[in-house]
C-alpha cells in the first residue's frame, strides 16, 4: 500500500519531467543521422525522445523483459551480452540502467564493443552513506511498484572513472546539471547525485 502510494506521488511529480529532461539532455549528445541501441530500454519512451532530438536518427532497444507496450522496437537479451556484432551501432545508450546490474563493468565493456562513435548514459554518483541512502529511497519509490530488480549498486565518481578505463572508454563530456526535480525537492534529490555523460569507445 505504502509503495503504491509513493509510486503514484513519484509518477505525478517526477515522471513526466524526468522523461522530458533526460530526452533533451541525452539527445543533445547524439549527432543526427545515426542509429542508437538503448540497453535496458523499458518502454522505450526516453529512447524515442533521445532519437527525436537528432533528425534522421533511428533507435531500437534491448531489455531482459518485454513491457506490454513499447514506444520503440525491443529485443530480449540475457542482461550481459549485447546480441549485436562489434561496431554495429553509432551510439549505445543506458538510462538509469547500470546501477541495476550486479557489475556495471560487464555492460560497459559490451557497449564499448558495439558502439562505433559513442556510449551515452545517465546514472548516479554516490560519494557517501547519505548519498547511498537517498538513492536507495529514490530507486525504491520509482521502481519497486514495477517489479524492477533493485541491487542498489551505485558507484562513486572514482568508481565510474575506473569502470570506464577498464572498458577502454574515454570521457568526452560529463555533467551533473540534470534538473530532474523541481524545488524544493532538488535540494535533497538533486545535489550532484545524477550525471549524464558521453564516452568515446576504443577505435
Amino acid at each position: 500500500m505504502v509503495t503504491a502510494t509513493l509510486g503514484q506521488v513519484h509518477e505525478r511529480i517526477v515522471f513526466n519531467r524526468r522523461v522530458s529532461v533526460l530526452g533533451e539532455a541525452l539527445g543533445a549528445l547524439v549527432e543526427p543521422g545515426g542509429d542508437i541501441l538503448d540497453v535496458g530500454t523499458g518502454d522505450g519512451q526516453i529512447a524515442k525522445l533521445i532519437a527525436a532530438q537528432a533528425p534522421d536518427t533511428s533507435v531500437r532497444g534491448i531489455d531482459i523483459m518485454a513491457r506490454p507496450t513499447s514506444h520503440i522496437p525491443v529485443d530480449i537479451f540475457d542482461g550481459d551480452i549485447i546480441p549485436h556484432p562489434d561496431k554495429s551501432f553509432d551510439v549505445v545508450s543506458f538510462v538509469d540502467v547500470l546501477h541495476h546490474t550486479d557489475d556495471p563493468r560487464i555492460l560497459l565493456k559490451e557497449a564499448a564493443r558495439v558502439a562505433r562513435k559513442a556510449v551515452i548514459l545517465k546514472d548516479h554518483f554516490s560519494q557517501n552513506a547519505v548519498d547511498h541512502m537517498t538513492l536507495r529511497f529514490m530507486d525504491w519509490v520509482g521502481n519497486a511498484p514495477h517489479g524492477v530488480v533493485l541491487p542498489y549498486n551505485y558507484g562513486s565518481r572514482a568508481d565510474w572513472e575506473n569502470w570506464y578505463a577498464e572498458a577502454g572508454l574515454g570521457i568526452e563530456t560529463l555533467s551533473t546539471d540534470v534538473p530532474l526535480y523541481p524545488a524544493p525537492f532538488s535540494l535533497l534529490f538533486g545535489r550532484g547525485l545524477h550525471f549524464v555523460a558521453r564516452l568515446t569507445p576504443p577505435a
